[in-house]
């Protein structure tokens, strides 16, 4: 199956051409890039969110895969949708899905679904996608839309992640033993928690509120950051990815995490009454 781009056009530029060059001006040419085994990264329209998923994307050395975890904002599909095979179409071309890590993630969790509704309309893990395709002309995916976020859901999530990546490190290795080459078809990985953070506050109190999720993500805290969302109310609709992302980096031996930029809507539009946080964070 060739799933077709539901938002080009209207969360982005709608050509190649024009895709192109709108990217090219988020992208942070003279950032030092670092390993990762995650991000955070928003999925607004990239007007108002590009300068912040341009500079994430600018910051980490991007693998041959990435495992994309996002909020479903349609309600439409399986509570955990994982989407095990076809194509993913943007402007800038087409996408692989990786199979066989698509596989071993749901063999590792009865929770998540095979499932291509959820998919077909939602935007939060399509508008990742021309950030990735500026750099790498070959890449694949492994596209997760949550729609359950009970925290036993996230860390469920999270660990089947990781064992699979894990898995597939071990392969790589053995292949490595056995063929001497430096590298092998079992690459790296990238997790990519998609998420916006507080939703039509006010600027200063939107800030207040993301910093609160933001210093559990830096502690590397899945709970905490769980916790935070809720006690403070804050409307990160991406939170149950990150959450995911951030047990599956722990798993996988995260030690530290880096808040690489934090802005909000009203930076773009002038209206700082009725902001859209959105935060660019590495794990790695």
């Amino acid at each position: 199956m060739q799933r077709q781009p539901a938002v080009a056009g209207y969360f982005y530029q709608g050509t190649a051409e024009s895709l192109r060059r709108q990217v090219e001006g988020f992208i942070v040419p003279d950032l030092d890039r670092v390993g990762a085994l995650g991000i955070l990264s928003p999925h607004a329209g990239l007007i108002y969110s590009g300068a912040v998923a341009g500079a994430v994307y600018s910051r980490v050395k991007l693998p041959d895969t990435f495992v994309l975890i996002g909020p479903n904002h349609t309600g439409l599909g399986a509570q955990v949708s994982l989407m095990p095979k076809g194509r993913w179409k943007t402007p800038l071309g087409e996408v692989d899905i990786d199979t066989s890590l698509a596989s071993a993630i749901m063999a590792k969790s009865a929770r998540i679904r095979e499932d291509t509704l959820a998919h077909l309309r939602e935007h939060s893990l399509e508008v990742q996608l021309p950030f990735i395709q500026y750099f790498k002309e070959s890449f694949k995916i492994v596209p997760i839309q949550m729609l359950d976020t009970r925290l036993e859901t996230c860390i469920d999530l999270g660990r089947a992640i990781a064992g699979a990546i894990e898995d597939r490190g071990k392969k790589n290795a053995e292949l490595k033993a056995e063929t001497g080459s430096p590298k092998s078809e079992m690459s790296e990985v990238l997790i990519v928690a998609s998420s916006d953070m507080t939703h039509y506050e006010p600027a200063q109190a939107a800030k207040e509120k993301d910093h609160k999720a933001i210093q559990q993500i830096l502690n590397l805290d899945p709970e905490g950051l769980y916790r935070a969302v809720r006690d403070f109310d804050i409307s990160m609709c991406g939170f149950g990815p990150a959450v995911a992302m951030l047990v599956a980096c722990k798993a996988l031996g995260a030690s530290r995490a880096e808040l690489v930029k934090y802005a909000n809507s009203g930076d773009v539009s002038g209206d700082y009454d009725r902001v859209v946080g959105y935060a660019g964070i590495v794990v790695r």
